[in-house]
């Protein structure tokens, strides 16, 4: 019998598996810093404090008052029965009834993630106000970099054109049918956005209440994190996650990974603009955002974290969808004229100047910038080099 032959280990393609340099602690901390440098540019702009801006924040605090009511009305129904229940039982004596409060409260905010979903509604309740404040940042991040830069060779490599005047040649919708969206679409899209936080909200709850089975529960939280992390940043993060999280109080774990995957669908919908307009496929899509994972992820971070802020919530949100104009003038081109725009998703999916962009300082991140390569027919594919 001839003996089998054993395929040689492709160590290439195992390190590949174990490659995290679109999830690098620089790129992490970079993001965190385009939160504060792009919330600081957003509230700069004159066009943010007119009085339809005023009376849309002033409605974002009442939205945001009417949100933390929604959030605390299962604890308030609880409070209500158990006070009646205290004529009738020593509930003084006990302390179960803390018990529920707190773990309810702890799935609301952290399992299930309700602030978060409520304020994601407004994307649905009012599309078009959040497509024009990023508009209108986008327009500002153009005019405030022409003047931070008016002495310099507009010829020079290394100055940008303007994202704002060929974006918005792109109507909103062009990335599916190219025709602004109607009602029924909009049904359908706010159905599908419903379908998939009950989705994800019982996935969690399951996980969550697997957690609690004796002897194997301890496991259930860390071999769901390495999972999902093992398709979303790799199999190396994924396994350092997974023997972390064995040791780690199973509260601090929920509340990490649901932090992340949090923040991370944050940015997706803060991103809808661009994307709602650009026609990226869904693999393009899906190779654009891992080329970026890590200052994404900063990013999206740094504002979930704001976010949480009571009250002040849906104001916060309103401003990381205008800091998100700066985000994408950080990794990505100016996109060309409509007419011109075949090839242009594909050379977007990686991120070309990813490693000098990092190592700016955080006072020179305009300094840097390639200019975009010629996007017609005749040369899709430019061999000039990143600046």
């Amino acid at each position: 019998m001839p003996e089998e032959q054993v395929a040689p280990l492709d160590l290439g393609r195992l390190m590949k598996k174990f490659d995290i340099s679109h999830f690098g602690l620089n790129a992490i901390l970079r993001g965190m810093q385009l939160t504060l440098v792009g919330a600081h540019r957003a509230l700069q702009n004159p066009d943010l404090f007119t009085s339809v801006h005023y009376k849309q924040a002033a409605l974002a605090v009442i939205i945001g008052i009417i949100i933390r009511l929604l959030i605390a009305l299962p604890s308030l129904c609880i409070k209500f029965i158990l006070y009646l229940l205290s004529f009738v039982l020593p509930l003084h004596l006990t302390t179960w009834d803390d018990t529920v409060l707190n773990t309810l409260a702890f799935i609301e905010n952290h399992v299930l993630q309700l602030p978060l979903f409520l304020l994601s509604l407004m994307r649905y309740a009012a599309p078009s106000a959040l497509d024009d404040l990023f508009m209108m940042s986008l327009r500002w991040v153009d005019h405030t970099y022409a003047v931070k830069h008016q002495h310099q060779d507009h010829s020079d490599p290394s100055f940008r054109p303007a994202y704002y005047p060929s974006l918005s040649q792109y109507s909103k919708g062009s990335a599916e049918k190219r025709s602004p969206q109607t009602t029924r679409q909009k049904i359908e899209s706010a159905v599908a956005f419903f379908s998939r936080f009950a989705k994800k909200g019982s996935i969690s709850l399951a996980v969550y209440a697997a957690s609690f089975i004796p002897k194997i529960g301890r496991f259930v939280l860390p071999a769901a994190s390495f999972w999902t992390f093992k398709s979303a940043v790799g199999l190396g993060p994924a396994s350092l996650i997974f023997g972390i999280g064995v040791f780690l109080p199973q509260r601090f774990l929920v509340v990490f990974l649901q932090s992340y995957f949090a923040s991370r669908g944050l940015v997706r919908e803060l991103l809808e603009p661009y994307f709602s307009r650009i026609p990226f496929t869904k693999e393009e899509k899906k190779k654009w955002f891992r080329s970026r994972e890590g200052l994404l992820f900063g990013f999206g971070i740094g504002f979930y974290l704001l976010l949480r802020l009571p009250l002040l919530g849906v104001l916060v949100y309103g401003i990381a969808e205008a800091s998100t104009a700066y985000l994408i003038t950080k990794v990505s081109d100016p996109p060309p004229p409509p007419s011109e725009y075949k090839k242009f998703a594909e050379t977007q999916t990686e991120w070309r100047n990813k490693q000098k962009f990092l190592n700016l300082s955080l006072s020179n991140l305009d300094s840097l910038h390639d200019k975009p390569p010629p996007y017609s027919e005749v040369d899709p594919y430019p061999t000039a080099s990143a600046q």
